[in-house]
């Protein structure tokens, strides 16, 4: 009964979107990055004004360039992308590119704009304030935490007051309290708004309609209702086109088999069994398309290094952020060979900036007497980074994996790489060319063939089709190394065994 509902709801969306409310349509748009990779076959679809839709679709589908193609980033090769009364555009982007990190944050803001701004400082004041974000206006871009920036981006498109705001992915790096906000801010706005984003209970709280694309069909299907409803009827849809071509090909069986039992009889009976034939092929010709689920990785390992000490890594200071300004506080923190430790705390308090820093060697201040960790030596280190910054986008897939192996055996590598859906089509490409849920693919499979002895994890769901999740999850909490990982998702982290919590804001409070 409930999909019958669904149904009507549907047919009913489609009427209303067939009016003259829409501020974008899709008409007949094809696209494709380069002949062997097209990402739109003829593609309708209509956006009502006012409307909040989430754009969804596998990792690579092909989302980013739907946003590229509204903004005018991409033209189609084929249709029309049409705008009902010359309306404003403006995404907040998944990732600060790496060219603007070194702007102040004025001058970050300023680049929204195709002509210069006078006055902009209450307009950035303003802004800050609904992403709940204090920021100098000179401070520079990359001394903000990823959370951090993830707020900056969705501040600079909602200083354009677009009448089309476009989120790519806007609680990546977001923790709790972020996501309320950005969540609250949604739900009270009044314009219209399409957003990319894995994380279903987010989407749910303040969309109310799905533009589904199809990576194996490049085809976009429109549904109301949040992404559960939506799973619900493609369910429903593909169980009926299952009974279907069941029921057809009993049926065209049946015929060839009495076509063989009258072409044996010879005569006038071998035209009955020719046109029985045609009739079974054409029952076989009716066969609907069943729709291909999108693929999920296959269940992985990350073998840990072996022979490590049994002491892998002490930690004696760490450095806390607050207002800014950095401090070092004192810890005692001893990661053995099979912890897990998770580093939790705010956006802004120095979880990355602590990451990074166990990565290489301590520099000691002028304060410390001794350095602020050590790592055993010979303990191989894997560094999931959020922004993918240990990853050579110059480089394919192929090259990258590769150069992690002691042994470069290249058939065990595309095994790995066939595993995290980095196939022959995508392993020869520059990684940064790859979507950014591609680069965290890459990534993963990077750490399978390194065998660490410690793995470091900053935010490693950032990206990653919800599909893939789980298995990611049952990885880290089989791997068998030391770990510090850092998550603003609990349902991810409530899967993995944790030994050890780290909490910086509780150090930050003591002893100030």
């Amino acid at each position: 009964m409930w999909c019958f509902v669904l149904h009507i709801l549907n047919f009913l969306y489609r009427v209303v979107m067939s009016r003259n409310d829409g501020i974008l349509s899709f008409k007949e748009v094809s696209f494709e990055h380069g002949p062997n990779n097209p990402i739109l076959d003829e593609v309708n679809f209509v956006v009502r004004r006012g409307s909040k839709l989430t754009l969804m679709g596998q990792n690579g589908a092909g989302k980013s360039t739907i946003f590229g193609l509204i903004t005018q980033k991409y033209e189609p090769e084929e249709g029309s992308i049409n705008f009902h009364g010359k309306p404003s555009i403006a995404t907040a982007r998944q990732v600060i590119p790496r060219e603007e990190l070194d702007l102040t944050v004025r001058d970050f803001f300023q680049n929204c704009f195709s002509e210069k701004i006078y006055a902009i400082d209450p307009k950035i004041d303003e802004v800050l304030e609904v992403v709940n974000l204090k920021a100098p206006y000179d401070r520079t871009i990359r001394s903000f935490s990823g959370g951090q920036q993830a707020r900056l981006l969705l501040a600079s498109a909602l200083i354009q007051d677009p009448d089309i705001l476009l989120l790519d992915e806007p609680t990546n790096n977001l923790d709790k309290e972020g996501i309320a906000h950005l969540t609250d801010f949604l739900v009270g706005y009044q314009k219209t708004c399409l957003v990319i984003s894995h994380d279903a209970d987010f989407l749910n709280a303040f969309t109310h309609g799905v533009l589904y694309l199809d990576v194996h069909t490049h085809n976009v299907e429109q549904y109301v209702g949040d992404y559960f409803d939506v799973v619900e009827e493609i369910s429903v849809r593909i169980e009926k086109e299952n009974r279907k071509n069941a029921q057809l090909a009993k049926k065209a069986q049946e015929k060839k088999d009495q076509a063989n039992v009258f072409a044996n009889k010879g005569g006038g009976m071998r035209l009955v069994a020719k046109r029985m034939r045609a009739v079974a092929e054409e029952m076989e010709e009716d066969a609907v398309d069943v729709r291909r689920e999108d693929k999920v990785i296959r269940s992985f390992t990350i073998p840990a290094q072996e022979d490590t000490p049994p002491e892998i890594l002490k930690i004696s200071s760490v450095k806390v952020i607050k207002d800014h300004v950095s401090k070092d506080k004192k810890v005692d923190l001893l990661v053995r060979r099979r912890d897990h430790v998770q580093l939790i705390g705010p956006n802004g308090i120095g979880k990355t900036t602590l990451l990074e820093s166990l990565t290489h060697s301590p520099l000691k201040s002028e304060e410390q007497k001794e350095p602020s960790h050590v790592l055993s030596s010979g303990v191989k280190v894997g560094y999931y980074c959020q922004d993918f910054s240990t990853l050579d986008f110059e480089k394919t897939p192929y090259e990258t994996l590769l150069e992690v192996m002691d042994r470069k055996h290249e058939e065990e590598m595309r095994s790995v790489a066939a595993g995290f859906l980095i196939t022959r089509d995508l392993i020869n490409t520059k990684i940064g060319h790859l979507s950014e849920g591609q680069k965290g693919l890459v990534a993963f499979a990077r750490l399978v063939l390194l065998r660490p002895g410690l793995l470091i994890l900053d935010e490693p769901t950032n990206h990653i089709n919800f599909r893939h999740v789980p298995v990611i999850a049952k990885a880290l909490d089989e791997y068998n190394g030391a770990m510090i990982i850092v998550s603003h998702v609990p349902e991810f982290m409530e899967q993995i065994r944790i030994d050890q919590v780290v909490d910086l804001e509780k150090l930050r409070r003591k002893n100030r």
